[in-house]
């Protein structure tokens, strides 16, 4: 029998913010680095730390010591402080495809400027992990994967207990992606601090090594025993090697070593059982109780979720394709500015910031920061388009002598048609041209001429055309002063004709008299119709949407229902046998509000009474730190009445129905959702994951007790019975529950709590996310499932704004209309286009969301080489000058290369 070695690992978990704000936690983290480079100096029997496995820690470290940067490499180099892959520890499931791969791209390339870096696949606390997970690893290099949540039961202050059925017998198993990509997983059975702070004393060390041998014993697999030496900001145990000296001494049938993952890792693979337990797909504590899955912080601060939504949106599906389409046609590459807004985006996706569940302070400077990706994203989309405008011709259509250009840019990755509103400067006067106290009244009693929006073959548009009067503004031109204006400003909404996946249509705001279009989208007081769709909309709110291409009609959907939320930032509870208050059957005003060609809206206004907040004896539950499964607090009697404005809009060429709510909150201790019912017959769903359309149950395991059954998405969740289905697809809300018989999808819209949770009581006022509140979201109906009908191309239409952008009239060495790069989808899902890390080639990335095989074609450019790549964007195989048909198999992820697309 193999002698039994227990592995020590040293390492702290550092959570970048959470109980404190990000400064005063990195005043700690400064003391744990300059204790261990002291240690490591001066003790050449402290082996290694491992730092956490994200390499912001160094970058927040030498921010305010940058002269240990030497000395840091140092011992990164003799591995004796062991960094990677990762940039920061983000939440898998709240952060997009893209953020997850940029995560470890960035975090790899961060690294090697180090030295040697971990192989590993660290989720210490990761609040569940997605399925595609082992793919994206083994794309990286990477085998092994280490993980504190997923599989076994995890409670309050992190105690890990057993169920019936837990998923894996041992700490060690087997972990594959729906595509087949597999992982040696190791589970922190009793956590990542079950080796902290080791007793140097002999009494206490026999009692301490007693019960803990005995508990890893209980789920490794191998005689090799693994012991993490830390927790959460856990300080620098000095007297580690004595203490590991003095264990040696009492267990001489045990060696006792100071250890890291390559050796234990190495040792345990060589060591496995011929057959382990293969957990496949998300891990998400399906085979627990369901009270501490922590999914209900995909609804805590709802708010944080949007500007993210927002952020990734910019980054990914706009400023990163039209750089792309510019660096096509000879213009540099913005990747400085595109690396340093992602790093700033991503500082905000560490679990406890993205979660929302962390003080109050921590959140309002995620706010900043996503407010500073928000404003860079914004300035490259502008450049790039700029640049990409200047290189089209734009010269008038026959006929027309003045024309203003309108440039309609496509980057969602599929056909379109959609609706623009644009603001356009129909005439501009600069300080100077005339006194300036004149130049304001000019603009705004000038009449405008009679105006249309025609398409670069002179074709007319249906179009409606509004005079907002004169505006100040200025320009900023490369190669002088600022020069301001006033300009007379003219609102312009029109349907384009579609659009290219990766392309462009021009479009002329013309002096023209327009024709008399009658083909207007709202009928009566309460019909929205396309050729799609019929909307009916019912006193009390509700509506009905008639699927016209089958006939199938959803009946008294789009209701609100509200609950107690008694919980925290982690986890939602209602009391027990508690009635929502719901709007089905409250009167609301339902007026159209606009009605043209393009769209029509309607708005439906509730006054929706509901109680204030939580009975008061929710403080005295909060204080005395009654864990959430135990609380039954009722709600108040005093009522609050909130104002929920909807508004539905629906455009002319559009496939589902676009939601809006607004509302001024100011009731607490509540969650509101809209619900849809579908009257499916099914037992499962399907909703977008990371590089994944992922098929979950409708109920859960026979070990769930927890009255709810919420679930992540990123950009929609789906019902279907296999001939019809309905999608919905939001902007930021990422919670949902399939309720009543399994038929209806609910969607969290608001959720509103009073403290963090977890360990203490830390309240969060600020959770409560009272004042103005907005969210929006999709409707779609389609036939089949959400695969097979594609419902995430009309998904992304919603979700992806066409840019359109103001030109001059000039001659361009490209078309009026035209595309940037073409590719043929055949059911595959576009996820990004960008220029490499460290080289010069474009890199396209796609996944197939089946279970078929697929085939990928690209037709982008001439004189290019494409070659076979994975997500770290490394030369796998060549495919040489053309990608045509090439085979995709199922819910594989693949990442095309393509060289000299810059002579």
């Amino acid at each position: 029998m193999a002698k039994t070695t227990a592995h020590i690992i040293s390492h702290s978990h550092w959570d970048r913010e959470w109980y404190l704000p990000f400064e005063k936690h990195r005043y700690y983290l400064i003391k744990l680095m300059d204790a261990l480079l002291e240690k490591l100096e001066h003790d050449p029997e402290y082996k290694s730390f491992h730092l956490d496995g994200q390499t912001i820690i160094i970058d927040d470290y030498l921010e305010v010591k940058p002269e240990k940067y030497d000395l840091l490499k140092k011992y990164i180099e003799e591995k004796r402080i062991i960094i990677g892959p990762w940039y920061i520890l983000q939440d898998a499931f709240l952060t997009s495809a893209e953020a997850n791969v940029r995560n470890l791209l960035v975090g790899m390339k961060d690294a090697k400027k180090f030295g040697p870096f971990s192989k590993l696949g660290y989720f210490p606390d990761t609040f569940g992990i997605y399925g595609q997970a082992p793919q994206i690893l083994n794309q990286a290099g990477i085998e092994e994967a280490a993980f504190g949540r997923g599989v076994k039961p995890t409670g309050f202050n992190n105690t890990v207990s057993d169920s019936e059925n837990f998923e894996s017998p041992y700490s060690e198993l087997e972990w594959q992606s729906p595509d087949g990509s597999s992982v040696l997983g190791v589970l922190f059975a009793n956590w990542y601090s079950n080796g902290n702070e080791i007793p140097a004393l002999q009494d206490e060390a026999k009692r301490y090594w007693e019960q803990k041998l005995a508990d890893a014993k209980k789920y490794a697999s191998t005689s090799h025993l693994l012991f993490m030496n830390g927790c959460d900001h856990q300080p620098l145990q000095k007297d580690l090697p004595e203490a590991l000296e003095l264990a040696n001494e009492l267990y001489p049938d045990i060696e006792f070593k100071h250890s890291n993952f390559e050796e234990y890792m190495e040792k345990v693979r060589n060591n496995l059982p011929q057959k382990l337990q293969i957990v496949k797909g998300e891990l998400r504590n399906q085979r627990t109780d369901g009270w501490s899955t922590l999914v209900n912080t995909a609804s805590a601060r709802i708010y944080l979720k949007q500007m993210n939504h927002s952020a990734q949106i910019k980054l990914e599906r706009l400023a990163e394709p039209l750089a792309a389409f510019a660096f096509m046609n000879g213009e540099e590459y913005p990747e400085d500015y595109l690396n340093f807004a992602w790093k700033q985006l991503m500082q905000n996706h560490p679990h406890d910031s993205i979660c929302g569940c962390s003080v109050d302070e921590v959140h309002e400077e995620m706010v900043t920061r996503f407010k500073k990706v928000d404003q860079i994203a914004d300035m490259l989309i502008e450049e790039q388009t700029n640049k990409l405008a200047g290189k089209i011709d734009t010269s008038a259509p026959s006929g027309y002598e003045k024309a203003i250009p309108l440039i309609v840019m496509n980057t969602s990755g599929y056909k379109r048609r959609t609706v623009i509103e644009k603001v356009v400067d129909f005439e501009k006067v600069y300080f100077g041209e005339m006194p300036l106290q004149e130049i304001h009244g000019h603009l705004k009693d000038k009449s405008l001429p009679k105006l249309s929006i025609v398409n670069a073959n002179g074709e007319e548009m249906s179009a409606t055309i509004e005079d907002l009067g004169a505006e100040f503004g200025y320009d900023l031109p490369d190669n002088k002063f600022r020069q301001p204006f006033y300009t007379k400003k003219v609102k312009v909404i029109f349907s384009t004709d579609e659009l290219p996946e990766f392309g462009y249509g021009t479009y002329f705001l013309v002096e023209k008299e327009s024709k008399d279009y009658s083909n207007e989208i709202a009928k009566d007081k309460n019909i929205l119709e396309n050729d799609y769709l019929r909307v009916t909309v019912h006193n009390d709110g509700k509506y009905d949407i008639l699927y016209k291409p089958t006939g199938k009609e959803y009946r008294d959907i789009g209701s609100y229902e509200d609950t107690s939320d008694i919980g925290n930032e982690y986890m939602f509870k209602k009391a027990t046998g508690e009635k929502a208050y719901s709007t089905k059957g409250l009167e609301a005003q339902v007026n159209i509000v606009e009605n043209n060609d393009s769209r029509g809206v309607i708005e439906i206004v509730h006054q929706f009474a509901i109680p204030e907040a939580a009975h008061v004896e929710l403080e005295n539950i909060k204080d005395k730190l009654v864990w959430h499964k135990f609380r039954e607090v009722k709600r108040s009697d005093e009522l609050t009445t909130i104002t929920l404005k909807t508004t539905l809009m629906l455009n002319q060429h559009a496939k589902g129905l676009a939601v809006k709510l607004e509302l001024d909150n100011t009731a607490r201790d509540h969650r509101l959702r809209v619900v849809y019912p579908t009257g499916f017959e099914t037992d499962h769903h399907l909703a977008e994951s990371v590089f994944e359309i992922v098929k979950r149950p409708n109920k859960p395991e026979i070990e769930w007790t927890n009255p709810s059954f919420d679930h992540h998405q990123h950009s929609f969740a789906s019902l279907s019975d296999g001939k019809n289905g309905l999608t919905v697809a939001t902007k930021g809300l990422q919670e949902y529950e399939i309720v009543e018989e399994n038929t209806t999808l609910a969607i969290t819209v608001l959720r509103a709590v009073s403290e963090l949770g977890d360990w203490g009581y830390f309240p969060t006022p600020e959770a409560q996310c009272q004042g103005k509140q907005t969210a929006e979201w999709f409707v779609i109906p389609h036939e089949d499932d959400a695969i097979t009908a594609k419902a995430y191309e009309a998904a992304y239409d919603f979700q992806i704004p066409a840019i359109c952008i103001q030109s001059l009239e000039h001659i361009g060495e490209l078309p009026a209309n035209g595309s940037f790069f073409a590719w043929e989808s055949n059911g595959l899902v576009f996820s990004s286009i960008k220029k490499g890390e460290t080289n010069d080639n474009l890199f396209f990335r796609v996944y197939n969301p089946s279970k078929l095989k697929k085939t990928l074609t690209v037709d982008a450019l001439t004189n290019v080489n494409y070659f076979e790549s994975n997500i770290i964007e490394e030369k796998l195989a060549e495919a040489g000058n053309t990608y045509q048909n090439i085979p995709v198999d199922a819910y594989k992820i693949v990442t095309v290369g393509m060289e000299g697309v810059k002579e």
